[in-house]
């Protein structure tokens, strides 16, 4: 069965950062992309960040050029780490895998993800 684990969250000041991982199952690790959504309360679930099985990665506005995600295949993990973090990034933050995407007229679509994790809670002081 898919497995989704996520570690990494955490309390942490306004401007530190943050690493979450997310380990995978086998098989579907390496299968189309793998990403990071978050949901704050009140709010609707969003997408952080994406990469593909070939390493093209996407980001939300909000967290471009602080936010980098990566994957390790051998090791069936995929990792976002979260630099410069502000109050509004607190979040219920969910790894998701197999799910297709790509970009078109300047916007990222994509597909549901079949599988999610269970969630880490990240939270920014001010």
């Amino acid at each position: 069965q898919v497995q989704l684990v996520e570690s990494g969250g955490g309390l942490v000041q306004a401007g530190g950062s943050l690493r979450l991982s997310c380990a995978a199952s086998g098989s579907i690790f390496s299968r189309n992309a793998m990403g990071w959504f978050r949901q704050a309360p009140g709010k609707q679930r969003e997408l952080v960040a994406a990469v593909s099985s070939g390493g093209t990665t996407n980001y939300a506005d909000s967290v471009e050029g602080r936010f980098t995600i990566s994957r390790d295949n051998a090791k069936n993990t995929v990792y976002l780490q979260m630099n410069s973090l502000k109050p509004e990034d607190t979040a219920v933050y969910y790894c998701a895998a197999s799910f297709s995407g790509g970009t078109y007229s300047g916007k990222y679509h994509y597909t549901p993800p079949r599988y999610w994790g269970q969630g880490t809670q990240v939270t920014v002081s001010s």
